[in-house]
């Protein structure tokens, strides 16, 4: 992330508004919303100055201070914006408290994206001068092209051996698409379905169909065919050790969302709740698992776990007492196995895997569910979450009620 000096920063902020700088006189109103448009439109960087986007919040059109208070609610609520899940695929910006002129100050530091375009709630932002607008099929097409194939990362790399019959067009458009775009934006649509991929990131380019790894994971008629270790296996377990004898199994295939709806509803089958008539005056439920951590884990397992040069599945296994969920791949980027689970420390090794898994609804926000586990399982009166974690892999140990 490229640092600026003080002296750099109100260059910028006496400079006239352009395509790399917006200013906000405080963080209130609709400006939260136009703010994220703003980081949008940089991410994208659509006149391709390959140089970060600076929002400033505390000053006004002329780059004069508005004395707002930069408090660490303020800041908090700024920083924010990376992980409620309404830019996507999550952009790469920095939140500071800076003195200028004088002033305390936020600024918003937007790294242009190696995976254009980036919407923020289904629309794409582009910002030309000072004029930030919705881009149009020409301009979609410029931010499809300039895709970094150099540092792609492998979830949107393309799996030569298939072609684009591969990918479910009844399934695209009739679930992808309405939950992708904004409405108006679909109405409006004059691009062909060879684009409406690549603009997905589920085809390499308009010309050459050849589906990537997200692709055939999204909408791919059978994804394992090509990616053999892209699957979930389950084993429910009657006793406590792996020897014992198996009372259900299945190796739980096809694409993001019908492996994870079909391993939910396994879950929530084996996760029989109990009625408690006796010590309490009304009836009470319980089960043996909270099942948003159960849903939290397997969520994390898909999303975390590495589809390259391996074919092990994602294994969920149901003992007596636990429930054990492995994940393929350690830890990735900010992500180590000593600082793994702390509050605040995430990094995404498939960030397009993430985009699918909001736009499909299975993830509200990111970073936040190791905690949600955590707290889940406190509340349902079970034992907190184990981790082990090494290079190859992370196991989530899941203790039942003791």
């Amino acid at each position: 992330m490229k640092s600026f000096t003080d002296s750099e920063l109100e260059s910028l902020l006496n400079d006239i508004e352009s395509d790399r700088v917006e200013r906000k006189t405080s963080f209130k109103g609709d400006t939260p919303k136009k703010a994220r448009q703003a980081i949008c439109a940089f991410a994208n960087d659509l006149p391709n100055h390959n140089q970060p986007g600076i929002l400033f919040i505390g000053a006004d059109d002329k780059g004069s201070p508005s004395n707002e208070l930069i408090s660490d609610e303020l800041l908090r609520s700024v920083a924010d914006m990376k992980t409620d899940g309404n830019i996507l695929p999550l952009p790469a910006f920095s939140v500071e408290k800076r003195r200028l002129k004088g002033v305390e100050m936020a600024i918003v530091i937007v790294m242009p994206s190696d995976m254009p375009p980036v919407k923020y709630e289904g629309r794409i932002w582009i910002r030309t001068g000072p004029r930030r607008s919705i881009a149009n099929e020409q301009e979609e097409r410029i931010l499809n092209e300039k895709r970094r194939k150099r540092n792609l990362p492998f979830d949107i790399c393309e799996i030569p051996t298939s072609t684009i019959s591969d990918l479910s067009k009844t399934v695209f458009e009739n679930e992808y698409l309405p939950a992708a775009f904004a409405e108006d934006v679909l109405k409006n649509n004059g691009r062909t379905y060879e684009e409406q991929l690549t603009s997905c990131k589920f085809t390499v380019s308009p010309t050459n169909t050849t589906p990537t790894l997200l692709g055939l994971l999204s909408v791919g008629k059978i994804p394992q065919d090509f990616l053999p270790g892209a699957y979930i296996q389950f084993l429910r377990i009657d006793g406590k050790e792996l020897h014992d004898p198996a009372i259900d199994e299945e190796d739980i295939r096809g694409a993001l969302v019908e492996m994870l709806r079909r391993t939910e509803e396994k879950l929530k089958a084996h996760n029989r709740t109990a009625i408690d008539i006796a010590s309490a005056p009304t009836h009470t439920k319980e089960a043996p698992y909270p099942h948003v951590a159960l849903q939290q884990i397997l969520y994390n397992a898909v999303l975390h776990r590495t589809y390259e040069s391996t074919n092990a599945p994602v294994r969920v296994y149901w003992f007596n007492d636990r429930i054990e969920i492995n994940s393929p791949g350690g830890p990735y980027g900010n992500v180590t196995q000593e600082n793994f689970g702390n509050p605040g420390i995430t990094d995404y090794r498939n960030p397009n895997i993430c985009d699918v898994l909001k736009t499909f609804g299975f993830v509200q926000a990111f970073g936040r569910g190791i905690a949600t586990v955590r707290s889940a399982m406190k509340d349902n009166g079970n034992p907190d979450p184990e981790f082990e974690v090494n290079q190859s892999s992370v196991l989530c140990i899941l203790r039942g009620k003791t």
